[in-house]
């Protein structure tokens, strides 16, 4: 017999004039639904958050949420049919259900474009102020920057390749917070910025650490640069001086990098310890609520954001403006067919035209990297509801109050300067636009959760509201306030009440749940390659790389064979010189959490002597970005390294609402052969949060490490070699030569050598003269690519960035990173050792310590010497200096047409 319920206890109508209702939880097919004095019968399972029509509608009309369109009907719809679209029903066919979907989408993503009435605009006059005012104990500043909710020191490098660096300070530095109670944390912010010649987003970038810099929760702040990059401390000073940041009003020091990576880290600390003291006399004193300025976000979000978390912060908003306080709306994208409601109320015709101005623009941006910007849903946003980018939007602007104007409209990372309601151009990805609302001025970030997202900025508080008691139950180690009461209930102004209460306690010191878990991450918006579609159809059509080796010239003088062997370990796939556990996570918002339990496991040592270590391949990808080729160059690579030699066990942890989510990543491996069930799999937000997917992948391995047989030893001569080859700047004669005649060792014992597309060997006739009849070699494995046919390959680069030609390079399969230092050596690799190597000069002298092998003395014998420490290497007797440091990075390209959304 079918299940038969009343209306209002499985199901919600955001606004009467709907024509379609969310669930509230899982319906099965058959279910009947009394409403409006009659019945409907579901047709197929709906999903909790999934929608089904309540009223007829006919081919061609629209559908409707919260009063507004968010498609248009294929076919007629009756009552109780499941409305899907045809992105959603992909979207779910490579998810694990275990019920029936419909055969064919009902409707298609349709809405009317907006069009601004200017001649019938009128301004909206503003909500009348409080009289009176609360305050909240904060950190003040100067009055040109505000007052501050914490007192943070801020380590910042200028670019992505100080970014090792600053990390490895702040961790040498926290044993000493303990003699100083009044600084809230001595924190990194490091970012993917800036690591490539002139990118398209400079200004961006300068105006976003010009933001951070006097941000009022910093008490002092440390700018580190290397002195001849593409953005440097002094074009950070010279944007703030020029464009009046308040920069003096903030304790700060320009730091450039001239010595060696632990010459410098010493010169950092005794900077930082100097202010220590200063920082810490300043003490939190009672201030006006108006110094508040909120960020609002939404991540992971679900049919019920737009029901109850982001109107609850839109009560909370309302609230703060009329104290006088600012709150920033962000994520351009994601009021795409939002536009009615945001500029219902505005303060002037100006405001509204640039609003449409700023969402025309991303529009423009996304369609040069042939993407569009209403393709923003993620896979765990469909699968929770929220089909297509005009739902989701409509839902995201609820965190706008119905009552609340619109004061502004502003550029990503421009100052907050007066109260008000903002809204601040940025993607959708969550943590980008957080950068830039920090950047802004905002002492506060909340955050809004269907799936439980759990990022966090290093010196921000973010306060986590999540949509359903269910879910903040699921996760409610990890989540601050559960908006789901709303759904029960609880009146919105009772609920507001309490958060308003929340909101100063934790303006005053109160720690959030997201600091209390102890992780945070950076991301500043992403540069993007195309400034307009010129090359967009050539770009989209690229010749694949065959994966066959390329031949090299055959030479008289070829060396003869070298008598070298080494001591790797045999398994079923070959033979490795490593076996470590890998925790791959599937987006940038697992990669704290797998980089803490990978810690975890190291300390624990699981699974030793047969695995080696555990690594945590922490990213910024996965989520908030451009689909299409940027997402097959993330998954292939992804896949690169689940199957890396050295790789003993390897897990996938995801987030739960990314579009790369585990069941994703299982569908690509079964398109490329891979054995899916060879990889553990976890889930921060399935699982139930941080704690508990802890345990569960500490248990995965543990198995795993008990199951595991003694590796058998196999010894190997050049043939088991597997090597990269990478350079910086030009190739000095003798170098090249060297390494021409290493690499024509190696494959010609039947050894796999690739060498990057962007490299300077290849360009070079000291190396590539020496290996190639003629010049244009074209590349034979697409980034990321594992080799499958051994001898020489040229990989596909579509970057500038050494961090991230050294990622695509380890997807390859290298067990070895041979690296020719141009000016100074760069950030290595987490687990593929990288040799950095230069000949003697005078740039090379100052950094000596941090090269693995200074070439010197007779370069006959440079061959002979960049061989035995490879050895010695991959033998584990030897660790490169760089890694044993700690400069270390990671990070996926996006190709020539990923962009943010």
């Amino acid at each position: 017999m079918n299940a038969k319920y009343a209306f209002d206890d499985v199901a919600r109508l955001p606004l009467p004039g709907d024509n379609c209702a969310v669930a509230i939880r899982r319906l099965d097919a058959g279910t009947v639904l009394e409403h409006e004095g009659g019945t409907m019968t579901l047709d197929y399972t709906v999903m909790e958050g999934h929608r089904f029509a309540v009223k007829p509608i006919a081919a061609g009309e629209e559908l409707l949420s919260w009063e507004l369109p968010f498609g248009a009907a294929l076919l007629p719809i009756r009552p109780g049919q499941y409305v899907i679209n045809e992105t959603v029903l992909e979207a779910l066919g490579v998810r694990q259900l275990k019920f029936a979907l419909p055969a064919a989408p009902n409707f298609a993503d349709r809405v009317a474009p907006y069009v601004l009435d200017e001649a019938g605009f009128r301004p909206a006059p503003a909500a009348p102020s409080y009289p009176d005012t609360r305050t909240f104990m904060g950190y003040r500043r100067s009055e040109a920057r505000g007052v501050g909710t914490r007192n943070h020191v801020v380590l910042l490098g200028a670019t992505s390749r100080t970014g090792s660096f600053v990390k490895q300070l702040a961790a040498r530095l926290q044993a000493d917070l303990k003699s100083y109670p009044h600084i809230d944390g001595i924190v990194p912010a490091a970012h993917t910025e800036g690591g490539t010649e002139n990118p398209n987003n400079l200004d961006v970038l300068l105006r976003t650490l010009a933001g951070f810099i006097v941000n009022p929760n910093v008490g002092a702040v440390l700018v580190v640069d290397y002195e001849r990059e593409p953005v440097t401390n002094a074009m950070v000073e010279r944007y703030m001086r020029e464009h009046r940041y308040p920069i003096d009003d903030v304790p700060h020091r320009f730091l450039s990098l001239r010595s060696g990576f632990e010459a410098d880290l010493a010169a950092g600390e005794e900077i930082v310890r100097g202010w220590l003291p200063a920082v810490n006399a300043t003490e939190r004193t009672p201030e006006s609520i108006r110094h508040l300025k909120i960020g609002l976000q939404c991540g992971g979000s679900d049919a019920f954001s737009g029901i109850s978390a982001n109107p609850l912060l839109g009560w909370l908003s309302e609230e703060l403006v009329r104290h006088g306080g600012a709150a920033s709306l962000a994520e351009t994208d994601e009021l795409i067919g939002a536009e009615p409601y945001v500029l219902s109320k505005v303060s002037s015709v100006e405001t509204a035209r640039k609003f449409l101005a700023l969402a025309d623009r991303f529009k423009e941006r996304a369609s040069w990297h042939g993407a569009s910007a209403e393709g923003n849903p993620s896979g765990g946003n469909m699968y929770r509801g929220l089909y297509n980018i005009y739902l989701k939007s409509i839902g995201a602007a609820r965190k706008k109050d119905p009552v609340t104007r619109l004061d502004f409209a502003t550029e990503y990372g421009e100052r907050m300067t007066e109260g008000g309601f903002y809204f601040m151009d940025s993607p959708g990805n969550d943590l980008e636009s957080i950068a830039g609302q920090v950047a802004a001025g905002c002492n506060l970030i909340f955050f809004t959760t269907g799936n439980g997202s759990i990022t966090n900025f290093p010196y921000v508080p973010t306060v986590k509201v999540v949509t359903t008691t269910a879910r903040f139950r699921l996760l409610a180690g990890d989540m601050d306030v559960n908006a789901g009461r709303y759904l029960e209930g609880t009146p919105m102004e009772e609920l507001g009440q309490e958060v308003f209460e929340h909101t100063v306690r934790i303006a005053s010191g109160q720690r959030s749940v997201g600091e209390q878990a102890g992780h945070a991450q950076v991301q500043i918006w992403r540069n993007w390659q195309q400034n307009d579609a010129s090359r967009l159809e050539a770009l989209l059509h690229p010749s694949a790389p065959t994966g066959e080796p390329i031949a090299i010239r055959a030479d008289a003088s070829s060396p003869a064979s070298a008598n070298v062997t080494f001591d790797f370990t045999r398994s079923a796939e070959g033979t490795s010189s490593d076996a470590i556990g890998l925790i791959l996570p599937t987006s940038l918002c697992a990669g704290q959490v797998a980089q803490m339990i990978a810690q975890r496991l190291n300390q624990a040592g699981v699974g030793q002597p047969e695995v080696s270590r555990y690594v945590a391949l922490a990213h910024t990808e996965g989520c908030g970005n451009s689909g299409g080729q940027a997402e097959e160059l993330y998954a292939r690579t992804m896949i690169g390294y689940m199957t890396h030699p050295m790789v003993r066990h390897c897990l996938l942890l995801e987030h739960g609402c990314e579009k790369t989510h585990n069941d994703f990543m299982r569908h690509r491996m079964e398109e490329t052969g891979v054995d899916a069930s060879r990889l553990g799999y976890a889930s921060i937000q399935l699982d139930g949060g941080i704690a508990s997917v802890t345990r569960k992948v500490e248990e995965w391995f543990a198995e795993r490490a008990a199951a595991d047989e003694p590796a058998a030893k196999a010894t190997v001569g050049l043939e088991g070699l597997r090597v990269g080859l990478m350079s910086d700047g030009p190739v000095a004669e003798e170098a090249g030569e060297q390494l021409a005649m290493l690499t024509r060792l190696i494959i010609g014992a039947g050894g796999v050598v690739v060498v990057p597309q962007n490299s300077g060997l290849l360009a070079s006739e000291a190396y590539g003269g020496r290996l190639f009849a003629g010049s244009g070699v074209m590349p034979s494995l697409a980034y990321g690519e594992q080799v499958r046919r051994r001898g020489f390959h040229v990989m596909e680069t579509p970057t500038e960035h050494w961090v991230e030609t050294a990622t695509g390079l380890g997807g390859t399969g290298v067990e070895l990173i041979l690296a020719l230092a141009g000016r100074r050596p760069m950030q290595t690799h987490p687990f593929i050792p990288m040799l950095q190597l230069a000949p003697e000069s005078a740039d090379s002298l100052p950094y000596a310590q941090d090269l693995d092998l200074l070439l010197d003395g007779n370069p006959e014998t440079w061959g002979a010497r960049i061989l035995e420490l490879s050895k010695r290497t991959l033998q584990h007797e030897f660790t490169p200096r760089l890694y044993r440091q700690g400069n270390v990075d990671f990070q996926f390209t996006r190709g020539f047409l990923g962009v943010s959304l």
